[in-house]
Parts: structure tokens; C-alpha cells; sequence
């Protein structure tokens, strides 16, 4: 119940009965759609409108990406924030920066009514992620949950396990030890 009154705001309803589907697959209903559910701002927006002209079907998806893009860039002060296009999974991905000298991240956005299966997941991960420079770092991306209220809750998914860095208050002695843990377990 909750999901379909999820999609259902996401959505809006300013168009006639029927424009979108509950996924916003049907192109009739986008313009009347985007209007709805952000006002005619956000339709003219210069990124918004090379969101739109990507080869991706979803209008709730291009909506969930650029409410995220604008979080990172205005709520988050991230840096270099970019939208990608990958037509493969009929997704808008965002590469950002969290602070100018860290790597660049991969951001999923979703919209909270699309259900994600484990194969889903596993496709995102393995063709949205960007290659690393070290070998041993796992493949990760982070999946940005999009609420019907345009909240975005960030989930950091990652391929196998990550071992956390150790406690700051442990002795020298301590960390050579678990630096030779760490390595072990990567190997």
C-alpha cells in the first residue's frame, strides 16, 4: 500500500488520468509529469533537460537522479558532480567527489517505489562502478534512495566484505598487527 501511494506522489497528478505508469515508462505523461512534481523550474533546469534527452525511459528515474544531483551540489557541497547515462540499465548514475582530493564515487539514484532484487543489485554494481586503482579495493557504489518527499537516504553497497579501519585508540603495536590481518584477508 505504501508503495503505490509512494509512486503515486512521486509521480504527481497534474496530467490527465493515465499519462504515466507507476514506473513513468509511458513518454505521453513526462512533460505533464516533470511540471507536476517540481514545478516549471525544474523543467527548463539546464541539467534536467540533459537528464530528459538521455536514453533513458523512466521519467521517475530521471527525477530521482536530479534530486540527488541536487543534494550533492547544494546540500552536500560535493564536488565535480556529473550525471552519466547508462542505457544498459535504463539508469542516470551521478559521479561525484566528497572533498576535491578523495576518488570519484558512483551514485545510484532510485526512486522508493522500484524494488531492487539481488541480481539487480549485483548488474548495478558490476556496470555502474568505476574501475579502482588499487586492485584490492572492492567495487562499490552507493544506492540514493529517493522518497516521495524528495529525502534522500544514502546506502553504501559494496562487493564482499570491507574490513574496518582499526579503533584510534590502539597502540603501534596493535595496528602493524592488524594491518597484517587486513592484508591476509585480501589476498
Amino acid at each position: 500500500e505504501r508503495m503505490e501511494l509512494a509512486a503515486g506522489l512521486v509521480e504527481g497528478s497534474c496530467g490527465p488520468a493515465g499519462g504515466t505508469s507507476a514506473g513513468g515508462r509511458e513518454s505521453g505523461g513526462q512533460g505533464d509529469w516533470a511540471g507536476g512534481a517540481g514545478g516549471n523550474w525544474m523543467a527548463t533546469h539546464p541539467t534536467f533537460t540533459e537528464m530528459m534527452s538521455l536514453d533513458i525511459s523512466d521519467s521517475a528515474q530521471i527525477y530521482a537522479a536530479f534530486v540527488v544531483y541536487l543534494d550533492l551540489l547544494e546540500g552536500r557541497n560535493w564536488h565535480e558532480v556529473k550525471h552519466v547515462g547508462v542505457a544498459e540499465l535504463q539508469l542516470v548514475c551521478l559521479h561525484a567527489r566528497e572533498r576535491e582530493q578523495d576518488s570519484l564515487q558512483v551514485m545510484v539514484p532510485v526512486p522508493v517505489h522500484i524494488s531492487l532484487s539481488h541480481e539487480r543489485i549485483r548488474e548495478i554494481m558490476k556496470k555502474a562502478s568505476l574501475p579502482q586503482d588499487d586492485p584490492d579495493t572492492p567495487l562499490s557504489v552507493t544506492l540514493a534512495i529517493v522518497e516521495s518527499d524528495s529525502t534522500v537516504v544514502y546506502y553504501k553497497m559494496t562487493d564482499g566484505f570491507v574490513i574496518p579501519d582499526p579503533p584510534d585508540d590502539t597502540e603501534d603495536v596493535d595496528n602493524k598487527q592488524w594491518r597484517k590481518k587486513r592484508k591476509k584477508l585480501f589476498k
